[in-house]
C-alpha cells in the first residue's frame, strides 16, 4: 500500500505545477525526490527502503553523522576511544604550544581501578641533564645511536599521505628525534628534510626485494649505507594485527608508492604473514647480524607484539646459543594502533603492552642481556605520565603513531581506512592533502614531543631521582579495588638478573623457558 501512495503524490504535483507558478519552482526540488521514493517502494534489494520510502535514508544519515556529533556535542572529556577526548586535547595544546594545564583537579576517579599513580618524593631532584638519551648498539654494533626518549612509531607512506611523512620527517629533524619509516619502505618524502630514520623491514621487504618479493641484499646495503638512516628494525609483528599479513588494494599502489616499495603499479601490494628470510630463531639472529654488516654497522633490532611467550624465549636462546646480540627490542601493545585491520585481530589477538613489555623486560633480565640490549615500548602512548609507566616497567624509550597523527590535526574520524582523512593525514587523495602544510606541521610535531618529554623529566624530578631510567617498579601504583592498591611490582613479577640461566625452575615462566628452541619457533614437546 505504501508504495501506491509515491504515485498519485507524483501525478498530483505535475498537474499543481501546470496552474501554479510557484508550483513549478518546488517542483525542482520534489520532483527528484518523489522519483527516488518510487525507485526506494519498487527496488528489492532493500527491506527499510522497500517499506519505507525515501525516509529510510535518513537513517543512514544520521549513522553517517553520528561519530561526528558525537565527538563534538556528546561526548566528555574522559569518553571517546581510542583515544579520549582529554587524552587528543593534550597533544593539540602542546602541538600548538598553548596552556597545557587542567584546572579544578583531576576528574579521574581515583578509587577506581582506572586510576594509578607515581610516587613522589619530599625532596624533588634538581639540576638534572635534560639532554641525556639512550646509547643503542652492543660491542658488535660499529655505529651506535643515541636515540631521544619518545620518537615517531611505524607509518607507512601509502598509509599515511606524501606530506604528513614529510611534516613528520620535518619535525624528527627540528626535534633531534627518529621517524620510523614503517614496513611501507624508506620514500623520497622522509629524505626531504633529513631526519634521523629508523628503517622497517617487514615481511614484504618493501624498497630491498626483487622482482619475487625476497629479501634482496643488494638492494638494502644500497639504501641502508644512507647516512640519514640510523637504525634497522625487522618488524614481527604489530600490536593492531599481529600474526597477520597486510594488504594495500591496487587502487591505492600508485607509482610513487610502487617506486617506493618496489612492486606494480596498479596491483595489490601483499605483506605476508611471515617473514621468508628466516624461518627459525637462530636464522633470524643471524639474519640480523647480516643486516648489520651490510648497513655498515649500525644498530638492528626487532618488533613485535609478544604472542605465544615460548618464542620470545626461543629468540633469547638463540643468542646465547650463537652469540649473535640484537642491539633492541622494541614491544608494541595489542592496543597499539593502524590503518585497518580485522576487527577480530584489533580487539582479540596480542598481549597489552604492560604486560608484553614487563614479559620481554623479565626474559632479557633472566638471561643477563639487559645491560647489552636496549628495550623500547610502543602502543598508545601520548603523554609524560604514559611514558614514565613504560620507564618503571624497563622500557629505555618509547614510540608513539597516533599521537604524532593528533599532532599534524588528526580529529580520530576514524576513516583512515576508507582514503577519506578529512585533515589529509592518512589519504592518498591530493585533494584532501591540500589542507595539511608540512612546514607548519611540522612545528606542531617538534613542539609536541620536546613537551612531552619534558613532562616525563618534571615526573622523574618530582620523584627525587636524577632521570627517568631509574623509575623503578616500586614507584608504580595500582589500584586493584576501591579498598585497596599496590606497587607494580607486588601484583606483577619481575625477574632477578640471571633466574632463567640459573634457576629457571624457581619462576613462573618456567613452563614457557622449558618449550623454547633455539633451532625453531615451535614448542619444544
Amino acid at each position: 500500500m505504501r508504495r501506491l501512495i509515491a504515485f498519485p503524490i507524483l501525478l498530483a504535483a505535475i498537474a499543481l505545477a501546470a496552474w501554479w507558478t510557484p508550483a513549478r519552482w518546488t517542483l525542482l526540488l520534489w520532483v527528484p525526490l518523489l522519483l527516488l521514493a518510487a525507485y526506494d517502494a519498487l527496488q528489492r534489494h532493500h527491506s527499510l527502503r522497500r517499506n519505507f520510502p525515501l525516509i529510510a535514508r535518513i537513517r543512514w544519515l544520521f549513522e553517517a553523522l553520528r561519530p561526528f556529533l558525537y565527538a563534538y556535542i556528546v561526548e566528555g572529556p574522559l569518553d571517546g576511544r581510542p583515544f579520549a577526548r582529554a587524552e587528543r586535547d593534550i597533544v593539540y595544546a602542546r602541538a600548538k604550544g598553548e596552556l597545557d594545564s587542567h584546572p579544578f583537579g583531576t576528574e579521574l576517579d581515583v578509587y577506581s581501578d582506572e586510576y594509578e599513580w607515581m610516587s613522589h618524593s619530599i625532596a624533588p631532584a634538581t639540576g638534572a641533564d635534560r639532554s641525556q638519551r639512550v646509547h643503542v648498539g652492543t660491542a658488535q654494533c660499529t655505529k651506535p645511536y643515541d636515540v631521544a626518549l619518545l620518537n615517531i612509531s611505524a607509518m607507512s607512506f601509502g598509509s599515511l599521505g606524501a606530506k604528513a611523512i614529510e611534516a613528520l620527517n620535518l619535525g624528527a629533524k627540528l626535534g633531534n628525534f627518529y621517524h620510523d619509516t614503517g614496513e611501507g619502505g624508506f620514500s623520497p618524502y622522509h629524505s626531504i628534510h633529513g631526519g634521523d630514520i629508523v628503517w622497517e623491514l617487514g615481511s614484504g621487504y618493501f624498497g630491498c626485494r626483487d622482482e619475487a618479493g625476497r629479501f634482496d641484499s643488494t638492494r638494502f646495503r644500497d639504501r641502508a649505507q644512507n647516512d640519514q638512516v640510523r637504525m634497522i628494525e625487522i618488524k614481527l609483528s604489530q600490536g593492531a594485527k599481529p600474526g597477520h599479513g597486510g594488504v594495500l588494494p591496487g587502487a591505492k599502489v600508485s607509482a610513487e608508492i610502487a617506486a617506493t616499495r618496489g612492486v606494480p603499479e596498479g596491483r595489490d601490494c601483499i605483506s605476508p604473514a611471515a617473514h621468508s628470510a628466516f624461518t627459525t630463531p637462530i636464522e633470524m639472529v643471524e639474519w640480523a647480524a647480516k643486516l648489520r654488516d651490510l648497513s655498515g654497522g649500525k644498530p638492528v633490532g626487532i618488533k613485535l607484539c609478544v604472542g605465544q611467550p615460548h618464542e620470545v624465549y626461543a629468540v633469547m636462546k638463540a643468542m646465547i646459543e650463537s652469540g649473535i646480540r640484537l642491539d633492541y627490542i622494541v614491544v608494541d601493545g595489542a592496543e597499539g594502533g593502524t590503518g585497518a585491520a580485522p576487527i577480530e585481530f584489533s580487539n582479540r589477538v596480542g598481549m597489552p603492552l604492560r604486560e608484553g613489555l614487563i614479559f620481554v623486560r623479565n626474559a632479557l633480565v633472566g638471561c643477563g642481556l639487559k645491560e647489552d640490549i636496549r628495550l623500547a615500548a610502543s602502543g598508545k602512548v601520548h603523554s609524560g605520565a604514559g611514558l614514565a609507566v613504560n620507564c618503571a616497567l624497563g622500557a629505555d624509550w618509547s614510540n608513539a603513531a597516533r599521537a604524532f597523527m593528533f599532532s599534524l590535526g588528526c580529529v580520530q574520524s576514524l576513516r583512515c581506512h576508507t582514503d577519506q582523512c578529512p585533515t589529509g593525514v592518512a589519504t592518498q587523495d591530493p585533494g584532501r592533502q591540500r589542507g595539511l602544510v608540512p612546514a607548519e606541521k611540522a612545528g606542531r610535531v617538534r613542539r609536541f614531543q620536546a613537551a612531552t618529554v619534558s613532562a616525563l623529566w618534571d615526573i622523574s624530578c618530582a620523584m627525587g631521582l636524577d632521570n627517568p631510567w631509574q623509575i623503578r617498579p616500586h614507584h608504580l601504583h595500582e589500584r586493584l579495588n576501591s579498598a585497596r592498591s599496590d606497587t607494580i611490582d607486588r601484583i606483577y613479577k619481575f625477574y632477578e638478573r640471571g633466574v632463567l640461566l640459573d634457576d629457571p625452575d624457581s619462576v613462573a615462566g618456567a613452563r614457557y623457558w622449558a618449550m623454547a628452541r633455539a633451532d625453531s619457533f615451535r614448542a619444544a614437546c
